[in-house]
Formats: C-alpha cells, structure tokens, sequence
C-alpha cells in the first residue's frame, strides 16, 4: 500500500495546486492535497483564520482521506509548513496512524515571527507586500473577478501565518526535512535550519534552485527528493 503524502498550501493555494504532482511521485508516494475553506470546491466555507483551529480540523478530513492506511508523510510551502508542523503533532498522537516524516518548506523554525506584516493593509498595498514576500504574483490577481474571489482566503491565510502560535513546545517525534530555495529572500538559510530546535527525530536541511516559490517549478526534483528520504 502506498504511503500518503499530504500536502498543506501556501497562502492563497487551494488543494488543485498539488493535483498534478502524483505524475511525479513514483510507485511509493500518493499525493493528498487537503483543501482549506474559503476556495476552490470550499468558496462559500468561512477561511480558517487560527492555525492551531485549522490543524484540530483538518485531521478528520486526513483521517477519511487515508481511507484506511495508516503511514502518513506530510509537507506544507510557507503557511503549509506551520500547518503541517501542527498536523504532524496530532498525527503523531493519533492511536491509528503513524508519521513517517515531516517536511517543511520556505518556512522559518514555528516559533519565529516575520517581522513585516501585510495584515490590516489596503488591498493595493497588501497584495504589494504579499507579492514582495513571495517574489510571485498568480497571475489570477491581475483579472479583477478573480481578485475579488481570492482576497478573502488571501487575507485570512496572511493573517493566521502572521498571528501564529506553536501549539505544543514539545519536539516533533518524526524526522524532520527543511527545504528552502537557495535564492529565497524571504526565508534564510539560519532561518530554515533552525528546524533542527523542534525535531525530536532526526534533521536535515536542503535547498533546491530557486527563490521562495521555488516550488511551482521543481516539482519532479522535489518528490524525488522525498521519495527518497521516506
């Protein structure tokens, strides 16, 4: 039986970002993207606006997601790393089920904060300094129906990452991967390493070409990668 691979989004992102990703996942990943409300088949939904009340959430909707398997791997971008460090917690501790690895992506260690924000800004200015952070701009925020459709997951998202919280102070009892994009300006290398402080199991840190969206455009390299330290 395959292992699950659950993937959390950056802010923004919906489930159907990581869809295409099971064509690169090899014979013994399957890829399952959790969908947060507030986009995509969850437009209507009310955005999770507390990481800690999001990972609580999101666990029965991995657990029916698995449908009956048991080894979980687990990997979040940006927001998705602190929303899978808090999943992992509760995976961790669920009698059924077993973390087989973390891997965490563009993300400082939990428990720093950024220190510029984007929340409470005008749209203008915070999609101007969301854009700034991420060094990408989808290319939906151009049109303005889909703006008007994406700014309130964007602007809940933004602000549960920026208000963030660590749930628990205990290490992770999981390995832990922290990537990073070796041109990422938002996230430094000291800043991605610092993982190591809440792995209770075993660190790594790598860096794949690319700045922090990195991602959009390695995803071959990426899951190869993870295929093979899981």
């Amino acid at each position: 039986m395959k292992i699950a691979l659950v993937c959390l989004p950056f802010a923004g992102a919906g489930a159907s970002f990581f869809r295409p990703w099971q064509e690169h996942a090899g014979e013994r990943l399957d890829v399952v993207p959790l969908q947060l409300p507030g986009r995509e088949r969850l437009i209507d939904a009310e955005p999770y606006r507390d990481a800690v009340v999001a990972a609580d959430e999101l666990l029965p909707d991995l657990v029916r997601q698995l449908d009956g398997r048991t080894e979980v791997v687990l990997f979040g971008h940006s927001l998705g790393a602190v929303l899978a460090y808090e999943l992992a917690h509760r995976v961790a501790a669920h009698p059924e089920l077993v973390l087989r690895h973390l891997f965490v992506s563009g993300s400082p260690e939990p428990h720093t904060q950024r220190p510029q924000r984007a929340t409470g800004l005008s749209d203008d200015e915070f999609l101007a300094r969301v854009s700034q952070f991420a060094g990408f701009t989808h290319e939906a925020l151009e049109d303005p129906e889909m703006r008007e459709l994406i700014l309130p997951a964007l602007r809940a998202d933004v602000e549960m990452h920026e208000n963030y919280r660590p749930s628990t102070e205990d290490r992770l009892p999981a390995p832990i991967t922290s990537l990073r994009g070796t041109d990422d300006a938002l996230v430094t290398a000291a800043e991605g390493a610092r993982w190591s402080e809440v792995a209770g199991a075993g660190f790594e840190y790598l860096e794949l070409p690319g700045g922090h969206m990195y991602l959009t455009e390695s995803a071959p390299e990426l899951l190869k990668l993870i295929d093979t330290a899981v």
